[in-house]
């Protein structure tokens, strides 16, 4: 065979073709007529809706793409080729331009900094290390960005007004002053405001900088000494701690000796008033008494006689004592019961 294509399909082809040529002319009602192929016309409405859902995934895509969300504790800095154009603050959804427009982050909270330490000598030319930590925020993202323009950079130069300012305050304290924050009966300790003052002057430089960032706190986490003259700082403050305890106790015992002094001469006053008291409160009971017996004993002479003369017995006789008596004797005639 020569011919490999299949004679059915042929014929079929051109019955359909002539079907389609009666159908031009306007025979519809021939018998048998068979009509044309809507395949064309399905496929060129499923390209059409395929190209406008692909259209519409496209779009969707790119504005997802391009929408963004603001947090409460962020701001969001929208750029155009490099240059600011808006700075969003407040938290929702917003959107920026396709492919023109790139959007970055920075933080709105409270942010903590630990500041390198750093050598320094105090009033008295001592050396001391100190760290601090300083509790920083942005306030105005444009010119933080201008001026510092990142967080890293930010930090560093807050770094260096705190080390300065931080220097320029303790050279004034003599070393006793700084490491020692006890308060008085004012509530007032020895080194003052000095976190208050180093906060205030930081933030005076950082605003005349226009870096748009505030320092809300500095603090001194640790003091120390450093190691080559730190065993001799401890030794004179273990001599400078025991002379002033010595001090306490001279001052301590010579109190002491003033307030029993003064005890003593409160008793020796009060013991004296005391006897004289007494001696005049017994001479007046002993002139009442000389006074009772002489108005008692004056009523009956005889009386009194009697009861001397047994007063004297009392004194006079023991238990052993022996007594000769003259008849006459006054002791004789009392026994007796014989008087003249």
């Amino acid at each position: 065979m020569t011919n490999d294509k299949n004679p059915f399909k042929s014929m079929e082809e051109k019955f359909l073709e002539k079907q389609r040529a009666k159908q031009a002319q306007g025979d519809s009602k021939v018998a048998g007529t068979i009509p044309p192929t809507k395949k064309p016309i399905e496929v060129k409405k499923f390209a059409k809706w395929a190209l406008v859902l692909t259209a519409l995934f496209a779009i969707a895509v790119i504005l997802m793409a391009n929408i963004f969300v603001v947090k409460e504790n962020e701001y969001r800095v929208v750029r155009q080729f490099g240059e600011i154009t808006r700075i969003v603050k407040d938290p929702g959804i917003n959107i920026k331009i396709p492919f023109i427009q790139s959007v970055t982050t920075l933080p709105k909270n409270q942010m903590v900094y630990n500041v390198s330490e750093s050598e320094i000598n105090t009033k008295d030319k001592k050396r001391i290390i100190i760290d601090n930590y300083a509790i920083w925020k942005i306030t105005d993202a444009r010119k933080m960005i201008s001026n510092a323009r990142n967080i890293v950079n930010a930090e560093l130069r807050m770094e260096e007004y705190i080390y300065s300012v931080v220097l320029a305050e303790l050279g004034q304290l003599t070393y006793a002053e700084v490491i020692n924050d006890d308060k008085d009966k004012n509530n007032t300790s020895s080194r003052g405001d000095l976190n208050d003052r180093v906060t205030m002057r930081v933030n005076e430089l950082l605003d005349e900088g226009n870096f748009g960032i505030e320092v809300v706190d500095v603090r001194m986490k640790r003091i120390d000494l450093p190691q080559e003259n730190e065993q001799s700082i401890y030794t004179r403050m273990i001599s400078e701690r025991q002379s002033t305890a010595q001090k306490y106790l001279s001052e301590g015992d010579a109190e002491k000796r003033a307030i029993e002094a003064e005890t003593d001469r409160e008793v020796t006053e009060l013991l004296a008033t005391a006897k004289k008291d007494a001696a005049v409160i017994h001479a007046e009971g002993e002139a009442e008494a000389a006074k009772i017996y002489n108005d008692t004993f004056s009523k009956d002479p005889e009386f009194y006689n009697l009861y001397r003369t047994l007063q004297s017995y009392s004194k006079t006789i023991g238990e052993d004592t022996m007594i000769i008596l003259p008849a006459d004797s006054p002791y004789a005639k009392v026994l007796t019961g014989y008087f003249e």
